[in-house]
């Protein structure tokens, strides 16, 4: 395989990984407290493609080394469900799930069959204990702003909202929940934002801007399809006209 080839399919896989990421951006672009993600470009080389005379590659190939996750906060939209709440300000609920504990953005909660408040997702949310918070089913539930929750006047406990000294080790687990694969990155009771009852944290994707990167990417993509179909007639001429020469 020709030099003009293996750049080009280079190029082609690392498209389509960018297509994956904003396609899956834009269909949660209406996904409460979702994030996007974005990809990591690099360059490969392999040994050897190193050039004898500069000791350097002589070619390298683009590749998306990593994808990353934009944590910037997303629009409040005001919903007045007492069961909505969104936090402004960095830091994240700690919810409980099979694998242990989750950490989301996304406030539309449930009242469990159990009785314990959770998020749309199922999964029970924390309080600042370590255990879960029960509520009974049909009654007003009040959640101030620093995430105290109160029904019939009595409290029933306070949210769990955290935050990380970085947020680099934090792997999405489904669309809005993340798990903290570091155990050195130790979670903290966040100090700098507020729970917003009635309100919901909207997606932080710019649809219009994520609209035209896939447009762009596409044509890139078309036209790297365009230089693999150009470098395969130049093999098939240059072999008709060895044979040519040979007869």
């Amino acid at each position: 395989m020709d030099a003009l080839t293996i750049a080009a399919a280079s190029g082609l896989r690392s498209r389509i990984q960018s297509l994956d990421l904003l396609a899956n951006n834009l269909a949660n672009s209406a996904t409460s407290g979702y994030k996007r993600d974005q990809e990591f470009y690099g360059l490969y080389f392999s040994p050897e493609s190193l050039d004898p005379n500069t000791g350097g590659p002589s070619s390298t190939l683009p590749v998306v080394e990593r994808q990353w996750t934009d944590f910037s906060q997303g629009a409040l939209q005001v919903t007045s469900n007492p069961l909505d709440v969104a936090l402004s300000g960095s830091g994240f609920f700690a919810v409980n799930s099979r694998g242990g504990t989750l950490y989301t953005r996304s406030g539309n909660l449930q009242v469990l069959p159990s009785g314990e408040l959770a998020t749309a997702d199922g999964y029970p949310l924390q309080d600042v204990a370590g255990g879960t918070l029960h509520v009974t089913a049909g009654k007003a539930v009040e959640i101030s702003t620093d995430g105290l929750v109160q029904q019939d006047g009595q409290s029933v406990g306070q949210l769990a909202v955290v935050s990380f000294p970085s947020t680099a080790s934090l792997q999405k687990v489904g669309s809005t929940c993340f798990q903290n694969t570091d155990v050195n990155n130790v979670p903290k009771a966040a100090t700098d934002v507020q729970v917003l009852q009635g309100k919901l944290e909207g997606s932080n994707v710019p649809v219009a801007d994520a609209a035209m990167r896939l447009v762009g990417v596409m044509r890139q993509f078309e036209m790297l399809q365009k230089a693999v179909g150009v470098s395969s007639d130049m093999d098939n001429k240059t072999i008709q006209e060895i044979a040519r020469v040979g007869s």
